[in-house]
């Protein structure tokens, strides 16, 4: 009975040895002892093989785990596109150029450059049985001395020909403006028009006809 027990004393000593000892691993001049060939152990081993420094422990994953999640954010916030920013509203809704904006209920040409008031300027328009259009046009034609055509050879200076035969021009009948007077087109002073014909030309210009 003796010899029967001190025998399975001996397989069991023999079977927990290895488990007793543990596994060994050194990394850095740092040996570190494993209960089994777990996560751990292999990791340990992995750092060992190449020489790098492994501090071991979850606490260290969880900070590198971390760090990639910030990581991953800060490149997704880059990735996002930059907030547009509203314009804000122009004091004029002509929007760039030259717009020269016709009250023919006032009789006056409010002029604004990009948006920008610049000038506030007596006209007279079509009178009676000659009607000036209402609407917008851009100026596509300019003649710094021009006569008429149709209403025996009147002279037109700085002329600025924005729809059909109407347009914008200077006129000697200065006593006039601030009241209907004209064929139908838009009558300036002499230094008023060749002021707008100046900016027109540099800048582009559009007018905005209206009540």
């Amino acid at each position: 009975m003796k010899r029967v027990t001190l025998l399975l004393a001996f397989i069991f000593a023999l079977a927990t040895a290895p488990a007793m000892a543990g596994y060994s691993v050194t990394v850095n001049g740092k040996t570190t002892t494993y209960a089994k060939k777990d996560k751990e152990y292999w990791t340990a081993v992995w750092y060992a093989k190449r020489g790098l420094t492994y501090r071991g422990g979850a606490k260290s994953t969880k900070k590198k785990r971390v760090r990639r999640k910030s990581l991953v954010r800060k490149a997704s916030a880059s990735r996002r596109p930059a907030k547009r920013i509203k314009k804000s509203k122009r004091r004029s809704s002509g929007g760039g150029g030259v717009v020269a904006n016709i009250d023919l209920s006032s009789q006056t040409m409010n002029v604004y450059k990009n948006g920008v008031h610049q000038y506030t300027w007596k006209i007279s328009s079509g009178r009676k049985g000659y009607g000036t259009p209402t609407g917008s046009w851009r100026i596509h034609r300019m003649h710094k001395e021009y006569y008429s055509k149709k209403y025996d050879n009147a002279p037109m200076p700085y002329a600025m020909f924005y729809h059909r035969g109407f347009a914008v021009h200077g006129t000697n009948s200065i006593s006039r403006l601030g009241r209907p007077a004209s064929h139908g087109c838009i009558r300036l002073h002499p230094k008023n028009a060749a002021t707008l014909f100046s900016m027109v030309r540099r800048h582009g210009g559009r007018v905005k006809v209206s009540y």
